[in-house]
């Protein structure tokens, strides 16, 4: 793995405070000479932005990739800081990064910090929840514990270096066309509030998340998600890309040392708990889950709250918009009060929404 660090320190004009741009490379090129090329452009157009585009932090990101593309170069972070930067927020910047395609993953930290990803996960085992987050509910807290529990459990773990990551992807932020910048630091904010790293990927396929993750350890990883979206992961459209299909994409996805843990789905008509156990699965793609079942790579979760399983985040979304106080029960505490405070996901108070319906 060849990567590093470059940075400018400036002034933007006379007797100003400083202002700093710092990035992380990766260098894709496999030769030496095209590595010293790519960072010497590199370097000019860091140069050149820091001087003519510091107004506009958004030119910087686009303007790195001056003469170079992506296949030569990823730049997995970018921090701003000083008097110039001062109201650029370091998440939205890194989220322009996947948008451009200059990283496949941007990372945060509770506070809110930027994080370089190899630091992070560097020989650790990585436990994954994806999902919308809008908001996050007492059920995605519950999975990523009851998760977090079974992998730390595991033999081969060891407890307290798990890192959890909650991870939204980039498709699940365009699901509107565009990425709604106030819908992105919404749910980051969310998850800060619940003490959780978030990760912004542009690996709609999980093997290509996995893909991702191997590169960093070689320690076990694991994934945990609701039993509607271990259907969808047997679902041949999105392995159309693939010359071997679904099998080709299995192949990848449990090629190294990851398992899938299931957290129940409660029908709420019949009351029915749908399990890895009962779980059908289409055709003939039921004896490759079987097979996957026996071989441990797809556990059951049996250590969840059962008091929050008819929690749904579209359900309490709707609450919110409609000023129904009974979604403040269905996520945690610190969780509501941010989205009470910052009104975030459509949030108004009592008072102010009779006011509006009055007007």
């Amino acid at each position: 793995e060849c990567h590093g660090w470059m940075g400018v320190k400036f002034h933007a004009h006379p007797r100003d405070d400083n202002s700093q741009i710092i990035i992380h490379v990766r260098m894709l090129d496999r030769e030496n000479d095209l590595q010293q090329e790519t960072l010497g452009i590199v370097g000019v157009n860091l140069l050149y932005a820091a001087f003519f585009l510091h107004h506009k932090p958004e030119l910087i990101l686009e303007s790195l990739l001056d003469n170079l593309t992506t296949q030569r170069i990823e730049i997995d972070m970018i921090e701003f800081s000083g008097i110039e930067f001062r109201h650029v927020d370091n998440r939205v910047m890194s989220l322009k990064l996947v948008q451009l395609g200059l990283s496949g993953a941007a990372m945060f930290g509770p506070t809110g910090e930027v994080l370089q990803p190899s630091e992070v996960l560097r020989k650790r085992p990585i436990l994954v929840e994806r999902g919308s987050f809008r908001p996050v509910t007492k059920v995605n807290i519950d999975m990523i514990k009851s998760a977090h529990e079974r992998f730390s459990s595991e033999p081969e773990v060891e407890p307290g270096q798990v890192v959890e990551l909650m991870e939204i992807t980039m498709r699940n932020l365009l699901a509107t066309g565009k990425t709604e910048l106030t819908v992105f630091l919404a749910r980051a904010d969310v998850l800060a509030a619940a003490g959780k790293t978030l990760l912004i990927s542009d690996y709609f396929e999980y093997y290509r998340l996995a893909a991702y993750l191997t590169r960093y350890t070689s320690q076990p990883i694991a994934v945990t998600m609701g039993v509607a979206s271990l259907q969808d992961l047997f679902k041949e459209q999105y392995c159309a890309g693939l010359e071997g299909g679904i099998l080709e994409a299995f192949g990848k996805l449990f090629t190294k040392d990851l398992r899938i843990y299931v957290y129940p789905l409660r029908d709420l008509t019949t009351g029915q708990l749908s399990t890895v156990q009962n779980l059908q699965m289409p055709g003939d793609l039921h004896s490759l889950y079987c097979h996957l079942v026996e071989r441990g790579r797809i556990k059951q979760l049996d250590n969840f709250d059962e008091t929050v399983l008819h929690i749904f985040s579209r359900d309490v979304l709707r609450r919110i918009k409609e000023n129904d106080a009974s979604w403040e029960t269905m996520v945690p505490p610190e969780i509501a009060q941010v989205i009470k405070d910052r009104h975030f996901f459509g949030y108004r108070e009592a008072e102010a929404q009779d006011d509006y319906v009055q007007r």
